[in-house]
């Protein structure tokens, strides 16, 4: 396949492999904390791409340690948790829904920090993305009143996080393996999320017993979820651009809500229109530069 052909197919894998994650966070979470999700993910994708992948780490240039370093904590530390703190107090499939706004952030970052340029149409775009976020959050929380719809704004801070990997990963670790990226990116975070999993009094015997279903889900998230998918989505974004990149999150919702139904969860028809609200924004935006 050629790089526009692989492009679309990385596109796809990514859609199902990351829509289908917001229900497995959902699952680890009955048995374990966020705290626990979130840093349990990391340290079992670590441990999966050191033996895959360790010695990869030793073509990184010293001066690529430094934007290594942030796409780990921009795009995957802070992210983690805060998705993990979020899916503990909201439906996973609304979170999927708000996980849509990554482009158009991405585009806003790329824009003020990166000299890229916005179009009238994109700018558009933007606002009426955000105005589909504001209602869904504003809907989601007026019906369901046992959810607590706080939790839905660190899904829009995670996005954030996710614009700046997006942009940082163009910029500046465009020669770097996806695989080496994503290798360094949890030689670091490894240390740092066992720390984290330390102070939550994980280890003891009955209680990882007990968790034991939870970290089957967890298992399976942070090797294909986390290890196989930001590989894919590093190499997606060298061969595209960061805003075609980050477009993945159109398809995310569908593959979520379907899992979410499948669930029990609710939506309603104004929640939906919310979506699409949002996912139209995103087109705009989209439209006007994909590369």
């Amino acid at each position: 396949m050629n790089n526009k052909q692989l492009r679309w197919f990385y596109l796809l894998v990514l859609s199902v492999i990351w829509g289908s994650s917001f229900i497995l966070m959902k699952k680890a979470l009955i048995h374990l904390s966020p705290i626990q999700v979130g840093a349990l993910r990391i340290i079992l994708t670590a441990v999966t791409l050191i033996l895959v992948a360790f010695k990869s780490i030793f073509t990184i240039r010293k001066k690529q340690w430094y934007y290594i370093f942030l796409t780990g904590f921009l795009g995957t530390f802070f992210p983690v948790f805060l998705f993990a703190f979020a899916i503990s107090k909201i439906d996973s499939s609304i979170a999927s829904i708000l996980n849509s706004l990554t482009p158009l952030n991405t585009l806003i970052i790329g824009a003020s920090f990166y000299g890229f340029s916005f179009l009238r149409k994109q700018i558009i775009g933007i606002i009426i993305g955000l105005l589909g976020a504001t209602f869904l959050i504003l809907q989601g929380a007026q019906v369901h009143s046992d959810q607590n719809y706080f939790y839905a704004l660190l899904i829009v801070i995670a996005s954030v996080g996710y614009a700046f990997n997006v942009n940082i990963l163009k910029k500046h670790l465009q020669d770097v393996n996806a695989l080496t990226i994503t290798t360094g990116n949890f030689v670091l975070l490894l240390i740092p999320a066992l720390a984290v999993l330390w102070s939550s009094d994980f280890f003891h015997l009955d209680y990882i017993i007990s968790s034991k279903s939870s970290l089957i889900y967890l298992l399976i998230l942070a090797v294909f979820g986390t290890a196989l998918a930001k590989t894919l989505f590093n190499k997606l974004v060298q061969i595209s651009s960061p805003i075609f990149s980050s477009s993945v999150t159109y398809l995310i919702p569908i593959v979520a809500i379907f899992w979410g139904v499948l669930d029990g969860e609710k939506i309603t028809m104004l929640q939906f229109l919310s979506g699409f609200i949002i996912i139209f924004g995103v087109y705009l935006v989209n439209k006007s530069k994909v590369g």
